[in-house]
């Protein structure tokens, strides 16, 4: 289980575009907690506080504890709205947690032991297809994010859903069921010499001239 992020923030007491500029020209950014059938709230954030949660990756799946108002709020972040020309953060969505009700997050893959690979150090190439998974999960266990060690793996090694680790409380039903392949430790690619290949071309040309000549 991902540990909880803290955040303190604001209230705001208006909704709408203009109570949100208002917000933005104060400094801050308008944000919304919406879910578990209740109202939404609308509060305001330190810009800073966004954007070292862009920087530190994985934001999508970890778990966060709003403090606004003197009331605590456990919410995952849904969407960040950026600027289009500044891409400063404009506005966040944040969906309210309630424990034992599964929601929709996507976990990173993390792979371990590349520099140790059997099969990259004989020239092999990590070919990873996804970087990231969309699994459903209780609150209370979401992974910060799964893991992969390719440190065994030979050239053509396939590691697939159940050679992750940290998936033993996620759902994922058509995942699990084809085991989906997360990455591979791919062949070199040999690209032929050119000379070699001119010669080549030489020689078939040659043989050509020849049985025309018979």
């Amino acid at each position: 289980m991902t540990d909880f992020t803290t955040i303190e923030a604001s209230t705001r007491a208006k909704a709408g575009k203009g109570a949100a500029r208002a917000t933005r020209r104060a400094g801050e950014v308008p944000a919304v907690i919406y879910g578990a059938k209740q109202e939404t709230s609308l509060i305001a954030l330190d810009p800073r506080i966004i954007v070292r949660e862009m920087h530190r990756g994985g934001w999508r799946s970890r778990l966060y504890q709003v403090k606004a108002g003197g009331t605590t709020t456990r919410a995952l972040i849904r969407e960040i709205q950026l600027h289009p020309v500044t891409d400063r953060p404009i506005h966040v969505d944040f969906q309210r947690l309630v424990g034992n009700e599964p929601v929709h997050v996507t976990v990173a893959v993390v792979f371990k032991g590349e520099e140790e690979c059997v099969g990259v150090k004989r020239g092999g190439v990590l070919n990873i297809v996804r970087h990231t998974i969309d699994v459903s999960v209780d609150p209370d266990h979401i992974p910060e994010h799964f893991e992969a060690d390719v440190s065994a793996l030979e050239i053509g090694d396939i590691v697939r859903w159940h050679d992750l680790k940290g998936t033993e409380n996620v759902s994922a039903p058509d995942i699990e069921a084809h085991d989906y392949v997360i990455a591979t430790i791919a062949a070199p690619s040999v690209e032929e010499e050119p000379e070699a290949e001119a010669a080549e071309n030489e020689t078939a040309a040659a043989a050509g001239s020849e049985d025309k000549a018979d």
